[in-house]
């Protein structure tokens, strides 16, 4: 175990929740109303099953190597070559996650707030934060997590409520009108961001007490999914099916509050929610880059990798996606089943070949 630091299995759950929510709270509503219409608030219902699989998957893997990543135990169950082979496409694909989730940062800080701010300047100063934040280690994430969640999660539900007088829970009848299909299809895109509970791979071997990780994951998917469902319930509610043409109608519903003509314009509110949640969501994936890659070269110090991959992250989120329109179109259409296949296909099948493997050792044994 390269980090000697520890948290708890409450504090993995910290972690975890803006890992996942930070970027689907924006986004998903838009997303999924254009392929599930008004049963969106069913979608991160299906989603969440591949949510709860994957962080079965990601304990029953660490019972068998819990010192160990996923990025260490590949070697093991399918040799070693092979496996330092899928360690390397592992981390390149966390690479290019976390350039994603920065460059979606930049897109909404500039697009909606800092016009006159180079995007560059933007996503610079929030991968410098992220790299002090890693660089202290997995402790470090999570207090920084347990002090942003409350915070973000208070700020939200105010959100929620004072939007109330102005929801129509009419636009979402008739429920299911043309069956389970459009809900079920607009899964798709949802699935994707709760597969990224494979992260927990990174965080298991640090536990103080990993007999409740089950218990604490299980509850981070439940808490991701009900609130996803009050957000796409309340976009819906209060735009209808002008939801899908919407980019981030949760920032258009805090621009639409106005109480007395007093209380208005709470765009400052979601900006909170997202810098919060996504400073989270940065720092887990930035670390599992940063320990999984000195796992990788075998080295004893995760430290002196923090900066030069900052680096690289910075100049790959700048290259990643020409636009706003290309990034959306390709978290629309091709990010479910990227996510998936890494991040919930290919752990299934290393559990599934570890057990084969077991049960073989246990018939010879016999």
């Amino acid at each position: 175990m390269i980090d000697k630091g520890k948290i708890s299995a409450i504090q993995m759950a910290y972690i975890m929740y803006p890992t996942i929510l930070a970027t689907a709270i924006l986004l998903v509503p838009a997303i999924t109303a254009k392929t599930a219409g008004r049963d969106l608030w069913l979608s991160p219902i299906w989603a969440s099953i591949t949510g709860f699989i994957t962080v079965f998957i990601a304990i029953r893997l660490n019972k068998y190597y819990p010192d160990m990543s996923i990025i260490e135990f590949s070697e093991l169950i399918v040799g070693r070559w092979i496996g330092k082979l899928l360690g390397f496409v592992y981390l390149l694909f966390f690479l290019h996650i976390t350039a994603i989730i920065v460059r979606e940062y930049g897109e909404f800080i500039v697009g909606s707030f800092l016009r006159n701010t180079p995007i560059s300047v933007v996503m610079a100063s929030m991968v410098l934060v992220c790299a002090f934040n890693v660089r202290g280690g997995v402790e470090v994430v999570g207090r920084t997590a347990q002090m942003f969640v409350p915070i973000v999660l208070f700020l939200f539900i105010c959100i929620v409520v004072l939007l109330i007088p102005d929801l129509h829970p009419k636009n979402m009848l008739p429920i299911m009108e043309f069956g389970l299909k459009p809900s079920l299809m607009g899964s798709l895109v949802p699935t994707g961001w709760f597969s990224e509970f494979i992260l927990i791979s990174f965080l298991l071997p640090c536990l103080t007490d990993r007999n409740k990780s089950m218990k604490w994951g299980m509850l981070a998917v439940l808490t991701v999914m009900l609130t996803i469902v009050i957000t796409n319930m309340a976009s819906y509610f209060l735009f209808g099916g002008l939801t899908s043409t919407l980019v981030y109608p949760v920032m258009v519903a805090a621009r639409y509050i106005s109480i007395a003509d007093f209380f208005e314009h709470l765009e400052a509110f979601v900006m909170a929610i997202w810098v919060g949640g996504t400073f989270v969501k940065i720092s887990m994936f930035y670390y599992a880059i940063v320990a999984g890659t000195a796992q990788w070269l075998k080295l004893s110090d995760f430290r002196p990798l923090t900066l030069p991959i900052g680096v690289i992250l910075l100049m790959l989120s700048i290259w990643t996606a020409p636009s706003l329109q290309e990034l959306v179109h390709f978290l629309s259409l091709i990010s479910p089943f990227y996510f998936l296949s890494f991040q919930t296909v290919i752990p299934a099948l290393l559990l599934f070949l570890l057990m084969v493997k077991s049960r073989s050792r246990q018939t010879r044994g016999t």
